[in-house]
């Protein structure tokens, strides 16, 4: 038997989940949990051989909670559940030790086949992401595709303009600019500014 624990701030995702779980003879429901207070509350407890995690929640997100719940309980098998298939989620998350990484859009079948996969100590990637999880396993970088604007707005901020003089230059929302600073800090995997200029430099991606 497969003991499952569910962790997401969303209630009709867990309840479909666990009316879905249920029907699985092999697998056993431990925990539902809408956040990490609840989450190491119920595991003091009682711990699952699988946990399901959502990356994005409210309060403590998923990315802040795997590297506590691998220190304090190495034996629960960590498998992502998540809409977020960017690469660097996925590598993010694999530094953390996860050991299965499944899309919400996927069907019961794939999510099944991970949680059994997991539950053995193997690792599982959604057939989705198999490409990029390669990529971020085996720390093989890939030049992003970027957008018209948003080559044309990372090649202001290398001039050094802020996201308000970018707006202006371009007649767009501070918080579309904004918006575009962010997916690119996402494609090319960096904190910072300083650090997007300088990764796109060695890209080739401005000159």
């Amino acid at each position: 038997m497969i003991r499952i624990a569910i962790v997401d701030d969303h209630p009709l995702l867990i309840k479909g989940l666990s009316a879905m779980l249920q029907h699985c003879a092999d697998i056993e429901i431990a925990g539902t949990y809408h956040n990490g207070y609840e989450l190491f509350a119920g595991l003091r407890e009682r711990q699952p051989d699988v946990l399901l995690l959502d990356i994005q929640m409210q309060g403590q997100m998923g990315d802040e909670l795997a590297p506590r719940l691998r220190k304090e309980y190495p034996n629960v098998m960590i498998l992502v559940l998540t809409n977020m298939e960017h690469e660097y989620y996925i590598k993010t998350m694999l530094g953390y030790g996860i050991q299965g990484y499944v899309l919400k859009s996927s069907d019961e079948v794939v999510l099944l086949e991970a949680i059994r996969t997991v539950s053995k100590g193997q690792q599982y990637f959604d057939p989705l992401i198999r490409k990029q999880a390669a990529r971020a396993r085996h720390g093989i970088s890939q030049t992003p595709t970027l957008t018209r604007r948003e080559k044309e707005i990372l090649s202001l901020i290398a001039s050094d303009m802020n996201s308000a003089d970018i707006a202006a230059r371009l007649f767009l929302s501070k918080r579309t600019v904004d918006n575009h600073r962010a997916n690119l800090l996402l494609k090319l995997d960096v904190k910072n500014s300083a650090n997007l200029v300088k990764k796109a430099l060695s890209l080739g991606l401005i000159k």
